[in-house]
């Protein structure tokens, strides 16, 4: 019988967060999967039910303020130590004593984090997209119509987004953000300019697949989205004292964009990511663009699955 995703909601630090989970519980383990943007619970539908069919329960939840999860109050201050203490809240309602955090984008600061804060609860961590950064990255040097300094300025990305539908827009952020240019608008553009309708969806994100994102954005909207992660990125804590006690298995494609981010390459490949992380393994995936987990999923479940067998939780 095949496995399928089931769907809940769970009451978490007043709010009802919805979660993704397929598998049952063993002694294999728990593996809890964070979602960048403009990323969702079904972005990792793929690695879900490979880490299942190998006998581990998987875990996906919509972000608070994303998808089929509750939007926080408008005026309530926007805080990476929210996400942290969600995953915490999450494993404590189902009694998971520790688990496997894997992030992606803005989701592998969350995971890097609570590996540090939690490292009791930690089996490992492995990161899509995004290395770790000891100290929130300085974006100087980018030209004004970086996509970054366009949404983290309050208004403009709502008033941008605003002139078309939330299918429109998902549309868009996939085509710009697979490609391997920083997506970078000119004088007189916003960013939802730099594709329009005659730029083919990538080809291994369908139709189909665009409908579920935009339904669930149509349920959400794109307010909190904006606040997390873009306006918050200066959030992000100073960790120049960081020690992972836990392994980090980071996978990059190496057609991301997010390498032509300022010290993003030097960071990957020059080897200082690993005074942090005594236990540390970085991989590229050649054709791998930014949505990698979801453009090359056999790849990425191989890669995963490996790192799960090669650190088996250890009974307390």
């Amino acid at each position: 019988m095949a496995l399928e995703i089931q769907h809940t909601h769970l009451p978490i630090r007043g709010l009802n967060l919805h979660v993704a989970h397929v598998g049952k519980v063993g002694e294999l383990g728990t593996v809890v999967f964070l979602h960048g943007f403009p990323e969702i619970w079904y972005s990792w539908r793929h690695q879900m039910l490979a880490v299942a069919a190998a006998g581990y329960r998987a875990i996906a939840p919509d972000c608070r303020g994303y998808g089929l999860s509750d939007q926080p109050p408008e005026n309530e201050e926007v805080s990476w130590d929210d996400l942290i203490a969600d995953v915490l809240a999450i494993l404590d309602a189902y009694s998971i004593p520790k688990a496997f955090l894997v992030g992606k984008d803005f989701g592998a600061m969350p995971a890097y984090e609570f590996a540090l804060q939690h490292p009791d609860r930690t089996c490992g961590v492995t990161c899509l997209g995004i290395p770790f950064n000891p100290a929130p990255v300085s974006f100087d040097t980018m030209p004004e119509g970086f996509y970054i300094l366009r949404w983290r300025e309050p208004g403009r990305a709502e008033a941008d987004f605003g002139r078309y539908d939330v299918r429109r827009v998902v549309r868009t952020i996939y085509v710009l953000f697979s490609g391997t240019e920083i997506p970078t608008a000119k004088e007189g553009q916003e960013i939802m300019d730099l594709a329009d309708l005659s730029t083919p969806l990538p080809e291994w994100f369908t139709e189909e697949d665009l409908d579920v994102y935009a339904k669930l954005y149509d349920k959400s909207g794109f307010r909190y989205p904006l606040q997390m992660p873009y306006r918050a990125i200066h959030k992000i804590p100073n960790r120049l004292d960081a020690k992972f006690q836990v392994p980090v298995f980071i996978v990059m494609g190496e057609k991301d964009y997010c390498f032509n981010f300022p010290g993003f390459e030097a960071a990957l490949r020059g080897g200082a990511m690993g005074h942090f992380m005594p236990d540390l393994k970085v991989t590229f995936i050649p054709e791998g663009c930014h949505f990698v987990q979801e453009q090359l999923p056999e790849q990425v479940n191989e890669l995963l699955l490996g790192f799960l067998k090669d650190h088996p939780v250890v009974a307390a």
